[in-house]
């Protein structure tokens, strides 16, 4: 039989403070990649591009810099934990390569990366600059993308968009994603919801296969696919809906929406199929790359309680009440119509002339999200 004693120690004000400091990127490099490659165990760190392992390092510290951050209280994000391996059992891989690495498109279109050699890319569109650096991702479907970072001209993006002193107020829902001040209406696609039927059916015959078999492999390939078309009808439909908002208007408001509050409702699944996240994301970098302004206002300001015509506060309304009766000026209301143009004016947009800057109202700290926005490589050749 075992048995565990524990005694309380004191330790003196030098001894609590023990410990290495903080190591050096430089000194990581040459202790998990130089020296590495010199055994037999870590020789196969030669096949790969040192930039690619370098930049592994600089996100291990970027992620453990964020870790200590949180732990003293000087982030001012939400709190991050301790970094963690990542799991066998992730499917999507990424590598990155900066200018360091000598990559280059060839002349018949291809990306040639260092050790990897000259690979096939499906040119979408042009760059509008020369990239700085490429990841290489793979993602859970099993397919494989190129993502450039480009530094654009804010004067010459802002010079493509058309002049106008149009603005508009935009309040998020579930009956409709999207209506605006002016009484625009956008259904909501429901892409998940519609693709449910199909998910099940994948996700049932992937949970009949047996763990580590070939079979499931197979499966789990085929779920992935499939959340990854609605995961790109649900990106494809902001993209077009952000961009024309951000072309036909100087000025947009949005609701600051508590999204993770939200989530952990009834609603969850539909406020997840949404993507509000992804969508307000989407306006606030076109809003800074072409020179719009985008406002966010509170979440708790009662943009469902006022009246859009006399400015009376109505009080608290149940979902289901979507037409409501001003008591003080006796307007009708579209319960989504009035908050939309609620909040327009909390946003400052309810007058802004041509040319002129519009007013904005305080904005709450944004929330930075991962991965680099850059756009797909110079036209492939004929």
């Amino acid at each position: 039989m075992q048995l565990r004693y524990s005694f309380r120690l004191y330790p003196d004000t030098g001894q609590r403070a023990a410990g290495l400091a903080f190591p050096t990127a430089g000194h990581l490099s040459k202790q998990l990649i130089t020296r590495a490659k010199q055994t037999t165990e870590r020789s196969w760190l030669g096949e790969v591009s040192a930039v690619v392992l370098q930049q592994s390092l600089r996100d291990a510290e970027t992620a453990y810099r964020n870790f200590f951050a949180s732990l003293k209280g000087e982030r001012r994000d939400a709190k991050s934990g301790a970094p963690r391996f990542k799991s066998r059992k992730d499917s999507r891989q990424s590598i990155r390569f900066t200018a360091n690495a000598h990559w280059s498109v060839t002349g018949s279109g291809r990306l040639n990366l260092p050790k990897v050699g000259a690979v096939k890319v499906k040119w979408s569109r042009t760059l509008p600059g020369q990239p700085s650096s490429v990841t290489v991702v793979k993602d859970a479907a099993g397919r494989y993308f190129a993502s450039f970072v480009i530094d654009t001209d804010p004067h010459a993006d802002a010079a493509r968009m058309p002049t106008t002193d149009h603005t508009v107020g935009i309040d998020l829902g579930l009956t409709h994603f999207a209506v605006l001040s002016d009484g625009t209406k956008i259904d909501s696609p429901r892409f998940l919801r519609r693709a449910e039927k199909k998910l099940k059916r994948a996700q049932r015959e992937m949970s009949r296969k047996q763990k580590g078999s070939r079979n499931r492999e197979k499966a789990r390939l085929k779920v992935a696919r499939a959340h990854a078309q609605v995961a790109d009808a649900r990106r494809e439909f902001h993209h077009q809906l952000s961009t024309k908002l951000i072309s036909e208007n100087q000025g947009i408001g949005v609701e600051d929406l508590a999204v993770k509050g939200l989530a952990r409702t009834r609603l969850a699944k539909s406020v997840h199929d949404a993507g509000w996240t992804q969508f307000v994301h989407m306006l606030e970098y076109k809003a800074v790359r072409y020179g719009r302004t985008l406002v966010k206002i509170g979440r708790f300001e009662p943009t469902s309680q006022m009246c859009s015509a006399c400015g009376a506060k109505d009080g608290p309304k149940p979902l289901h009440i979507r037409e409501w009766t001003c008591a003080a000026c006796g307007a009708v209301h579209d319960r989504d119509h009035n908050a939309a143009k609620n909040v327009r004016t909390a946003a400052g947009l309810a007058v802004a002339a041509c040319g002129a800057q519009v007013r904005p109202g305080p904005v709450l700290a944004q929330r930075d999200e991962a991965g680099s926005h850059g756009l797909p490589p110079e036209p492939r050749a004929a």
